[in-house]
């Protein structure tokens, strides 16, 4: 069986298909595979803000082709985005895929291009999972999650129903907040300028 290359896109992958010329089987994951729950918080407050993810039920049948896919590979490249989302992405692959083959070996490639010229240079610099990219995007989902999942509802009562609130916005509305106030609070005052010449 052909070593695989996982994407995030299928145009991605039918690109790196061509590139590659029929020498991998590429596969794409469209985007993430794991996420927290939306029902609940997903997030263990008592042990160090630990993630609770799940496979969202959108994405079990993606997930099912992916482990079929990679049963009888030697190599399994992640090649997802080179930015921190990028790097969870191969992260959650990695975990999800690596006790359906554990004869594999996993690598990850990086290209900020997708050229032919690209994607053989990335080739040739293959790497392990950057580990602090993934801890950036973990904590950032995290924070999003613990801000947002006590906001939220507040501003679908106030506001309007399926808005947003994470860790950017719920600082933005404190600061409009703050800036409300010190309108509502001005007191105007009558004072006069008198210039001598």
């Amino acid at each position: 069986m052909k070593d695989v290359i996982l994407v995030e896109s299928p145009t991605k992958a039918k690109t790196l298909t061509r590139f590659l010329k029929g020498k991998y089987e590429v596969i794409a994951s469209m985007g993430h595979i794991r996420d927290l729950p939306k029902s609940k918080l997903g997030v263990d407050l008592e042990k160090d803000f630990e993630p609770q993810y799940i496979i969202p039920k959108d994405k079990q049948k993606t997930v099912k082709s992916l482990k079929d896919a990679v049963k009888g590979a030697g190599l399994i490249i992640l090649a997802t985005d080179p930015d921190r989302e990028g790097e969870a992405i191969s992260f959650h692959l990695h975990e999800i895929l690596k006790d359906v083959n554990k004869n594999a070996d996993f690598e990850r490639i990086v290209f900020h291009e997708i050229t032919q010229g690209a994607i053989e240079e990335a080739m040739t610099h293959k790497r392990k999972i950057d580990s602090d990219l993934v801890n950036a995007q973990t904590a950032r989902r995290v924070l999003d999650r613990v801000v947002g999942y006590k906001l939220s509802p507040i501003l679908w009562k106030k506001v309007k129903r399926h808005l947003s609130a994470g860790r950017v916005q719920s600082v933005a509305l404190r600061l409009i907040v703050e800036r409300e106030k010190e309108i509502g609070n001005f007191e105007s005052k009558v004072f006069y300028r008198i210039f001598l010449l």
